[in-house]
């Protein structure tokens, strides 16, 4: 029998990745992050000591609080939430359910040292076009909702880096861990180093791949994404402005790829007969 304020681990599962899945709040302690330093997808680290402080802000949001075994630490925590205006659930059997359900963990080492508010920064080129947006998209659905990105001119990426701290991504240098491996794209690197290779996701960086390097014979909807991410750096001047509008050209292309890569549509065909 479902335990009242709580979610499923397949309901979430269905929410991660999408623009309606709600703030993800790991509060496991420090010992039992230790013993996994994994991340359900687009968490956030809290700890419940100073939840006053951090909930203050929270208010008419809705959340999923994960503790390690789902149990008084999640449940408290969510109660506690759901009293300063967030709508709160905990996850059901917790970080170890997920984790027995072979899905998607993130690790944490993996990603940038966060800042003061606890969000990850991520430095690349301006004016982007496929995968200094597809990139963005993958980190705030999939890695950290409040990341913030930085877009600079081509040679200032690493001063910028250098100063306000973050990761590199998309940049010609060798040296760069987040960048194009031999055919393929930053997206692909993303998906593979950060655990998310599901197959909705790798079908989606297939199709980024296409786009972003020339080879629209790698997927049918590769010619159509790169004639929308081109579009859309036409019409906005801004780099950010433009971010935000291909977040939901990348929501949609990755329902698509979840969801309804067999659907197909076709003008009605079913007119009436004519009478002989």
């Amino acid at each position: 029998m479902p335990t009242p304020n709580s979610i499923s681990i397949d309901k979430l599962a269905r929410l991660v990745g999408t623009a309606g899945c709600p703030l993800v709040v790991d509060i496991r302690t420090e010992d039992a992050f230790r013993d996994d330093p994994r991340l359900v997808p687009g968490s956030v680290r809290r700890s419940v000591s100073d939840i006053a402080h951090w909930s203050a802000n929270w208010g008419g949001r809705s959340a999923v609080v994960v503790c390690r075994h789902g149990r008084d630490l999640s449940h408290g925590a969510a109660a506690y939430l759901r009293q300063a205006g967030v709508a709160a659930e905990a996850l059901d059997g917790g970080f170890d359910a997920w984790e027995a359900a072979g899905l998607p963990l993130v690790p944490e080492a993996k990603l940038p040292p966060r800042d003061t508010h606890g969000r990850t920064v991520w430095v690349t080129r301006a004016r982007p076009k496929v995968d200094r947006i597809a990139c963005p998209w993958l980190i705030r659905r999939f890695v950290d909702p409040d990341a913030v990105f930085l877009f600079v001119p081509t040679p200032e990426v690493n001063a910028v880096v250098e100063r306000f701290g973050g990761a590199a991504f998309d940049i010609d240098d060798p040296g760069a861990f987040w960048s194009h491996r031999g055919e393929l794209c930053t997206f692909d690197v993303m998906v593979e180093e950060l655990g998310l290779a599901t197959p909705p996701l790798l079908h989606l960086a297939t199709l980024v791949r296409g786009a972003d390097t020339a080879r629209p014979d790698l997927a049918p909807e590769a010619a159509g994404l790169l004639a929308a991410s081109l579009g859309l750096s036409r019409i906005y001047a801004d780099d950010l402005a433009q971010l935000d509008a291909g977040m939901l050209l990348y929501d949609a292309f990755y329902r698509w790829c979840r969801d309804a890569t067999e659907e197909t549509h076709n003008w009605p065909t079913n007119k009436p007969r004519e009478k002989a």
